[in-house]
């Protein structure tokens, strides 16, 4: 039967569904591209060469068909990434442009969760899945603080000075199961106009614990020269922290953490060389550490070979380094089962999918 032939009615009803259905149609294909762009693979070819192996147990760790996906890109400097699993989204801070991004795994889409974040940089949820922040400083250019969101959206300042003096410029947060919330706070926002405000700072350099039940706030650590990321191992028996300005070279140090939150003798667990830098760091359930990795400004570093993650195990040894084509600040684990890595870099979001799970997932 043509369509001369068909009842008006069925006519109708015909047209009806091929209107429907070239819709549907229309609707895919413009979807497709744009699913396309938003994870763009940094190489086609398994297994992908920007994972590179320094160690043959790197290789358990790696999944041979995984590949470096660029998920978006126009910011300043992303910084201090956490997975919302509820949500299925990550946020990150980009610093320059004082807000906080939100990248939508369903969607694919990058947009903006918080205009004026007050310069937010590390960003971390804490055990009722509230968002706890790192702000590097106000929007008034006074106060630098830790902060949390309610569910009603309103916003709790958890601490905004040490013993009546204010922070520098709080840079990376962890919170431990006990509810805790630990966090670096050196200088690196305070001197300039372009991450936050020029101030005069009050405090040396430090890290520092609010308890989880009086708030009550306490500097753990105060030695340090620039202490950047932080992150306990998966039994929260040892706290690593960067030391970003350590000279000659650049240094991850490993704390014991005793009962009363207190910090035992440190030892050195990671030496970045004489030309590598590290800024944030996360461990895996095995206790693996993945670090944000890049250069330290030397004549003799070369960029192009150093930016990206680059793994450590144990024992403080190498195994494994991912290239990007920028300089990775930090990143975390996350999707649907804990097992991508997500790499705040620059100007863009990466990730890759890895055969672990961060520390702190929970299925």
């Amino acid at each position: 039967m043509n369509d001369e032939q068909r009842p008006a009615g069925s006519r109708r009803q015909f047209l009806k569904h091929s209107l429907a259905f070239s819709a549907a149609a229309a609707g895919i294909g413009s979807l497709l591209p744009q699913l396309a762009r938003a994870t763009e693979p940094l190489n086609l070819r398994y297994p992908d060469p920007s994972v590179e192996i320094l160690d043959d147990s790197f290789l358990d760790l790696r999944l041979f068909n995984a590949s470096v996906e660029k998920l978006a890109s126009g910011l300043r400097w992303a910084e201090g990434p956490v997975w919302v699993g509820d949500g299925r989204y990550l946020l990150l801070s980009d610093i320059p442009n004082n807000r906080i991004m939100r990248w939508d795994e369903i969607s694919q889409s990058l947009g903006v969760y918080r205009e004026s974040s007050n310069f937010s940089n590390g960003l971390t949820r804490d055990n009722q899945g509230r968002l706890i922040a790192c702000e590097g400083s106000t929007n008034e250019g006074l106060g630098r603080r830790i902060t949390r969101t309610e569910p009603d959206g309103s916003i709790t300042v958890l601490a905004d000075n040490y013993e009546g003096k204010r922070f520098n410029s709080p840079n990376d947060i962890v919170v431990k199961r006990d509810g805790s919330i630990w966090f670096t706070d050196p200088p690196f926002q305070a001197g300039n106009e372009y991450e936050g405000h020029k101030i005069q700072i009050e405090l040396p350099h430090g890290v520092y614990r609010i308890d989880g039940q009086s708030l009550k706030v306490s500097r753990v650590i105060d030695n340090l020269a620039g202490p950047n990321g932080l992150c306990f191992s998966p039994d929260e028996q040892s706290l690593y922290v960067v030391e970003g300005r350590a000279k000659p070279n650049r240094l991850v140090w490993a704390y014991p953490v005793n009962t009363d939150g207190t910090l035992g003798e440190r030892r050195t667990h990671i030496d970045a060389g004489a030309t590598g830098a590290v800024d944030g760091i996360k461990c895996d359930e095995a206790g693996n550490l993945w670090c944000g990795w890049g250069s330290n400004g030397s004549p003799q570093g070369k960029p192009e070979e150093l930016d990206g993650v680059r793994v450590f195990n144990t024992q403080g040894k190498a195994i494994g380094h991912i290239r990007l084509p920028e300089r990775c600040a930090n990143l975390c684990f996350g999707g649907l089962q804990g097992n991508r890595l997500f790499m705040a870099s620059s100007h863009s979001i990466y990730s890759v999918y890895v055969n672990t799970r961060g520390a702190t997932f929970i299925k």
